[in-house]
């Protein structure tokens, strides 16, 4: 019965370690430039809006003249 426990302990000791060395509890803290807040984003935005035609040309031109500054 105690030598049970014992396997169990230990096999829950080996599961931990190997996940944790093939790095499954290891959290990516960097951002990337698309999460980013910023120019870009906006402009990423802008030119999606304008490809789906949810805003013409011209507020495209005006509102992208607007980010570059």
């Amino acid at each position: 019965m105690i030598l049970g426990w014992i396997i169990g302990i230990v096999l829950v000791g080996v599961l931990i370690a190997v996940l944790s060395k093939g790095n499954l509890f290891k959290t990516n803290n960097q951002k990337s430039p698309k999460t980013s807040v910023g120019v870009g984003t906006a402009m990423e935005t802008l030119k999606k809006r304008y490809a789906k035609g949810e805003i013409d040309k011209a507020e495209f031109e005006e509102k992208k003249a607007e980010l570059e500054n």
